[in-house]
């Protein structure tokens, strides 16, 4: 429902007509969504919302009536949709896939930071684009903070989202369940450990435990690709150098930074190449913020007075008066 609201306000706020389309596996907000904004008067026509899997996707990125798509998902179908705009040269906006890294320093307030950490990762079971999954902490600290975010780790309780009690329920979809599996599997076959999780949770379900690595290196497959799970990778680094391995990754969308030394927040802040950077917190949003990413991380930016050139085209007029 929000990642709609996101795309929706400044397409309507233009003056564009829309088609929606939500994700094959959670298409029922969309629609209530689509019949509230009916009921508030929105005319027919205006808002239009279908459901499917790959087809009327596809179907809408390539289609010379459309004149604009906005996506939000994968890098790998962001990919797609780019080479299937090129029949009309459609503008295209893409908001993708991300490998945060969040840095912790011996500085930082480190109890606030190991809660800033866990929630980074944790929340929605880690199916969060910019989820906080690389997490880098400073030698000194190392052993209190992966200690820590793995005690939060441990009290995470699992269960179906319909009981009032649950913290973590499950993952969206059997495919995403098992990709999750996969490569902590992959991870622990590299020489990672699993501190804490690692594995699925209950016979039943696609539930993955809270899971913290510890022993990683930049060239695993856990470090390298998005998981889109309940899976950090704890680092350690001794010296600001070591922290370019931050920037060692495809994607760019966010990173946080965890310090009581602001010039030294602003220095690192600077050199990260991330669309959206966090000091001393996570998941901050604002409508006035804009947020997006470098790299394989997307095109433009949702929210924020940018959003709006998504969704507009610029024309010049020149008279001449007699």
């Amino acid at each position: 429902m929000l990642m709609a609201a996101w795309k929706l306000a400044p397409v309507l706020a233009t003056g564009c007509t829309v088609v929606l389309k939500p994700a094959e596996q959670t298409p029922l907000t969309a629609l209530r969504l689509g019949e509230l904004a009916q009921q508030a008067g929105i005319p027919n026509g205006v808002l239009n919302i279908i459901t499917g899997a790959e087809v009327p996707g596809a179907a809408l990125a390539q289609h010379p009536l459309v004149d604009k798509v906005a996506f939000t998902g994968s890098t790998e179908v962001g990919k797609l949709i780019v080479n299937a705009a090129q029949g009309n040269l459609k503008k295209v906006s893409l908001e993708l896939g991300g490998k945060s890294p969040n840095i912790v320093y011996a500085d930082a307030d480190i109890p606030s930071a190991i809660q800033g950490a866990a929630s980074a990762i944790f929340f929605n079971h880690g199916q969060c684009c910019c989820a906080g999954s690389r997490l880098y902490i400073e030698q000194s600290v190392y052993d209190q903070v992966v200690d820590g975010i793995s005690k939060e780790a441990k009290k995470i309780k699992l269960g179906r989202g319909l009981d009032d009690t649950t913290q973590m329920g499950p993952l969206v979809s059997s495919e995403q369940h098992k990709k999750v599996l996969g490569l902590c599997e992959s991870g622990k076959k590299q020489g990672a450990k699993a501190v804490t999780g690692g594995d699925k949770a209950g016979d039943k379900g696609y539930f993955v435990q809270p899971t913290v690595f510890t022993n990683t290196k930049n060239d695993m497959n856990i470090i390298q690709e998005e998981i889109f799970g309940p899976v950090v990778c704890a680092i350690p680094f001794k010296s600001g150098e070591e922290l370019a391995k931050a920037n060692d990754s495809v994607y760019g969308l966010a990173a946080a930074i965890w310090t009581k030394d602001l010039a030294k927040a602003h220095k690192m802040a600077a050199s990260i190449r991330a669309g959206t950077v966090w000091v001393n917190c996570y998941n901050i949003f604002d409508a006035g913020m804009p947020f997006g990413g470098y790299k394989q991380s997307g095109w433009g930016r949702e929210m924020g007075p940018e959003v709006l050139e998504n969704y507009l085209e610029t024309k010049s007029i020149c008279i001449k008066i007699e």
